[in-house]
């Protein structure tokens, strides 16, 4: 399922963090309605009654209380949004609806976000009840957003954790964890663009050199040769060259400089052994200890 970005994990340990009752409604649910997906898709609904589909969804899949928890028409300073989900009194998401047999377009994400801005809220949901995608929305000098996780509903399988977890970012449940934030933070903190850009850094080239030349004697590499041919033959252009891979470049060149200048800071202020006594020397030399605890 393209767009998830929860990789494969194992499932045991992913599945133990969604309650037995959640698990249990969204296994009776989720086949339910995809069942009324694919009958309204076929009758080619509107978006009113796509409305009334998404809000059945958020009670019965999600686990909403369709009277405290969902508000239909939100208004926005002069204009309204589709569906708004509020947890005690916290606005947690908005969400945009659009006609199940509408495919969903950037002009409809760049409805909802501005939505969002306007109201101060981190999160939007685009969906025409098939797809849906979350968005995590930023206000800085401009307004953008960043995907953080889409699905077709009707291809979800609930054997698969990574289907789940993804519906439960979206649960009651969820929300009061503040699932979506943990992910996202993980997701930037880990994804194709930063581990590209950690691949041809100065450590990990150092580190590929030391190897090439245990594994080929007498053979001289430079880290300048293994970036090259880790950015022209092994990483994709998109991963160096776009706007994201350039980003995740600088963000990890900021973090080598950080951690050079701490590890100078803590060389400079470690007194050497021989200025320490002898009992001093004894007590902060490190000392050999087997695997394992003592």
């Amino acid at each position: 399922m393209a767009g998830l970005g929860f990789g494969d994990r194992k499932r045991g340990s992913e599945l133990s963090k969604v309650p037995a009752k959640t698990l249990a409604r969204l296994k009776d649910e989720v086949p339910r309605y995809q069942r009324v997906l694919t009958d309204a898709r076929s009758r080619d609904i509107n978006e009113a009654d796509t409305v009334v589909i998404v809000m059945d969804m958020l009670e019965r899949v999600f686990g909403m209380d369709k009277y405290a928890d969902i508000t239909r028409e939100y208004a926005i300073k002069g204009t309204y949004v589709d569906l708004a989900v509020k947890i005690e009194g916290r606005l947690e998401y908005l969400i945009e609806v659009k006609a199940i047999g509408l495919d969903l377009r950037d002009n409809h994400l760049h409805q909802a976000v501005t939505y969002a801005a306007k109201e101060g809220v981190r999160w939007v949901v685009l969906t025409n009840g098939l797809e849906w995608q979350i968005h995590r929305v930023f206000v800085d000098q401009q307004v953008t957003s960043d995907e953080v996780v889409s699905f077709n509903f009707t291809d979800l399988s609930m054997r698969k954790a990574s289907d789940i977890d993804a519906l439960f970012l979206l649960c009651k449940r969820g929300l009061a964890k503040d699932l979506m934030q943990d992910f996202f933070e993980k997701q930037q903190a880990c994804n194709k663009f930063v581990i590209g850009a950690l691949l041809r850094s100065d450590e990990v080239a150092n580190l590929l050199r030391r190897t090439l030349r245990k594994m080929t004697p007498g053979i001289q590499v430079s880290t300048d040769e293994i970036v090259e041919v880790i950015s022209e033959s092994v990483l994709k252009r998109e991963i160096i060259e776009s706007e994201a891979g350039l980003s995740a470049e600088k963000a990890v060149k900021r973090f080598a400089n950080r951690d050079a200048r701490k590890k100078a800071k803590e060389t400079h202020a470690q007194p050497s052994a021989a200025s320490q006594p002898v009992e001093e020397q004894a007590r902060t030399l490190p000392s050999f200890r087997p695997f394992g605890p003592e």
